[in-house]
């Protein structure tokens, strides 16, 4: 296993060091995971498959869900986050997942593998630190070192939830200013991220084919049993963001606090109704 680079200057928009950021990254991992209904849900069959990459793997819950659920595949994890990394193997140690590796890597540089390493290269939810111009180069670098035949597999979302709560539309619409000065938003207008609807576009300029999509809805209003993780979700992940909006100037620190608050307060009265959207988007390299 190559040594561990030092850890530069990265686009994330929360601290990627952060164990508060960690323990909400673990708790959403599994949120999406469920909400898909499983690791594969777009697959029957996986036994084809003996080596797989996660980008950005965060504290490596889906790596480690897929090497315990298929002991005889070969599974890796990189992330840019020291911290993430060392739990992930410690969690691996741990269960004694021998099948489970973890490397420090920075996904908006080359990935340090050989051509044609991997039979499925997956990535989840890298709208927090992927800039808009930097998702060419990552998709080449996928294409890259996938093996013929094997799949590059894309989950990404545009807005944080859909919902009748006014503070927290408010909060959304400032994360979005943010990350549209922070050059990190693929839609014109800055009314959402904008990358669903061209990661189907990425895979066919890298020459993908079979490319196809599967939608996913989690239902968090109020009287859902996702409500609370998700409640306790946007707790951390909201809280956290407020520095990134205060640097970029589209909010005083004063007023964050006000409208986080009333956000919260929100999200618990009886009458909050809120879906979260993402998509899921793969292709297979040619043989």
């Amino acid at each position: 296993m190559p040594s561990d680079p030092p850890r530069n200057g990265n686009t994330y928009i929360l601290d990627a060091e952060s164990g508060t950021e960690m323990a909400r990254l673990m708790k959403q991992d599994r949120l999406i995971t469920q909400g898909m209904g499983g690791l594969f849900p777009e697959r029957d069959d996986i036994s084809t498959m003996h080596n797989i990459l996660d980008i950005a793997s965060g504290p490596g819950g889906w790596v480690l869900d897929v090497a315990y659920t298929y002991p005889k595949v070969e599974v890796v994890g990189v992330d840019i986050s020291r911290t993430m990394i060392e739990y992930a193997r410690a969690q691996a140690w741990t269960q004694g997942m021998n099948n489970a590796q973890f490397q420090i890597m920075d996904a908006l540089k080359p990935l340090a593998f050989p051509d044609n390493s991997f039979d499925l290269v997956n990535a989840r939810f890298l709208v927090g630190f992927m800039p808009a111009a930097g998702w060419p180069k990552l998709i080449d670098e996928c294409m890259r070192i996938t093996r013929p035949g094997g799949i590059i597999r894309l989950t990404e979302f545009d807005e944080p939830g859909t919902t009748n709560s006014s503070a927290f539309e408010e909060w959304t619409t400032l994360t979005f200013r943010a990350t549209r000065k922070a050059g990190l938003m693929s839609a014109p207008d800055g009314r959402n991220f904008g990358i669903t609807p061209v990661m189907s576009r990425l895979l066919h300029e890298v020459g993908c084919q079979d490319i196809d999509h599967k939608a996913y809805a989690i239902d968090f209003s109020v009287w859902t049993e996702a409500h609370e993780p998700m409640y306790q979700n946007c707790v951390i992940a909201f809280k956290l963001v407020q520095p990134f909006l205060v640097k970029m100037g589209v909010i005083k620190q004063e007023e964050a606090d006000q409208k986080y608050q009333q956000m919260l307060i929100e999200m618990m009265m009886k009458d909050f109704y809120a879906l979260w959207y993402y998509l899921t988007v793969w292709g297979r390299k040619p043989q």
